[in-house]
């Protein structure tokens, strides 16, 4: 079967078990609409789907995956079981596919590079998969072999699930793919070559080097289509979130928001794809960090504008961030809308920073995700009428990703030291 008929045959299944339902006017989540046992063959279809596809399929569950916590939870259940498979699970290549991929990237002679290597990959990820082996050197690494033809897949796939994104609608309510799609496409490229991952993981590894929080490995070879790093043993972050301690939780989900908002001041870099399966847990407690084939170039920081606004929302300050939103373009010029109305909109966005400390939960998520997303309430009219400027576009996926992991995690920590220490303009009462 195609990879394109394999992609039509999920909307066509989806229709032929709830077309009673879908008949039904949709306008909150999707309860009224599918049954639990729908949900739960809807998500086993899903995961059967998108698994076959090593390019643009596999990557947009990955995406979607930490937005399950938005779910209500007897909705969200079966989704949480078939999209966080996406997260390191594919089909491997044959071994003599991948010997043949090193031999054109690294040289007819590149066993004698290796003192080890494993054919059997450790781990896979959109565009390709991880061997483990032992450098020359002695050194453990970890060795990212991208699939043949990824290029092309990844974007045949992303086109097709374009067509799809009604059927994403439904699936997780109130986030619109269409625009998450047109992100990934506009990646491709870069992602493609992993010279410009070594280079941006290079830049993190310096900026990190020595540190006792954050860790990442250093590159040790690579080319267009390998990527050859050290090796860090880790719990998987996807582990910790199923079977941590609150103490475990809450450690992992203070050391993303650090990556999160440090990354840019320290590298001028962003890790732009945080879904848990690029990240573990050492055993020293640091954050090990991984795949850097995403990156937003922040040479100056995050922009201070979001800092300042931040602060005078939180000091109650309506008109000056009404004015610092319209200048940032946030704000049509001509908007019509009262400073304190958007102010209280904003306000339940910044629970996490209002208060001493805070615990990210799925209850929370959903609480906004509603707010947010009912078109029969005032928050989804405003937020009709806001801009979302193209410079802001991949921090604001990247910090919606993020708080989606902190709610799986259901971690919590005094956020607004995280803020206070890394966030240029944003000053702590």
């Amino acid at each position: 079967m195609s990879r394109t008929a394999r992609l039509a045959r999920l909307p066509l299944g989806f229709a032929g078990r709830a077309a009673l339902g879908l008949g039904k006017k949709v306008t909150g989540f999707a309860e009224e609409v599918i049954s639990d046992k729908v949900q739960q063959r809807t998500a086993e279809q899903l995961f059967s789907v998108l698994g076959q596809l090593k390019g643009g399929a596999m990557k947009l569950g990955q995406a979607l995956s930490v937005f399950e916590a938005a779910l209500p939870e007897h909705l969200a259940a079966p989704y949480r079981a078939a999209l966080t498979k996406l997260q390191d699970a594919a089909p491997p290549l044959p071994a003599a596919t991948v010997h043949r991929v090193l031999a054109e990237e690294l040289g007819p002679r590149w066993r004698g590079r290796f003192s080890e290597f494993d054919d059997k990959p450790a781990a896979a990820a959109s565009i390709g998969q991880v061997h483990r082996g032992v450098w020359k050197d002695g050194r453990e690494v970890a060795v990212k072999v991208q699939y043949p033809g990824a290029g092309d897949a990844l974007v045949s796939d992303l086109k097709q699930l374009g067509r799809l994104s009604a059927l994403f609608r439904v699936l997780q309510p109130g986030i619109d793919v269409k625009p998450l799609i047109e992100e990934l496409k506009s990646r491709v490229v870069e992602e493609l070559d992993y010279t410009l991952e070594a280079k941006s993981q290079r830049a993190f590894a310096k900026a990190y080097d020595g540190d006792s929080e954050i860790l990442v490995p250093k590159v040790v070879a690579g080319s267009s289509r390998v990527l050859v790093t050290e090796w860090a043993d880790g719990v998987p972050l996807a582990e910790v979130i199923a079977s941590g301690d609150q103490a475990e939780r809450d450690h992992a989900g203070r050391l993303m928001s650090t990556l999160h908002f440090s990354g840019p001041a320290r590298a001028g870099l962003l890790h732009a794809d945080p879904h848990p399966g690029n990240f573990r847990m050492a055993e020293d407690g640091r954050l090990i960090v991984l795949d850097f084939g995403a990156v937003a170039r922040l040479p100056k920081g995050l922009p201070a504008p979001i800092g300042s606004l931040v602060t005078l929302a939180l000091r109650g300050d309506a008109e000056a961030v009404f004015a610092g939103l319209r200048d940032e373009g946030f704000i049509p010029r001509d908007s019509r809308l009262e400073p304190q109305v958007v102010l209280d909109f904003l306000l339940p966005m910044l629970a996490p920073i209002a208060e001493d400390e805070f615990r990210f939960s799925r209850e929370w998520l959903r609480a906004e995700a509603t707010r947010l997303s009912n078109p029969k309430g005032p928050g989804y009219a405003l937020s009709r009428q806001l801009n979302l400027p193209p410079s802001y576009l991949l921090i604001h996926r990247v910090t919606m990703g993020s708080i989606g992991v902190l709610c799986q995690l259901e971690a919590q920590a005094a956020w607004r030291e995280v803020l206070d220490r890394w966030l240029p303009g944003f000053e702590a009462e």
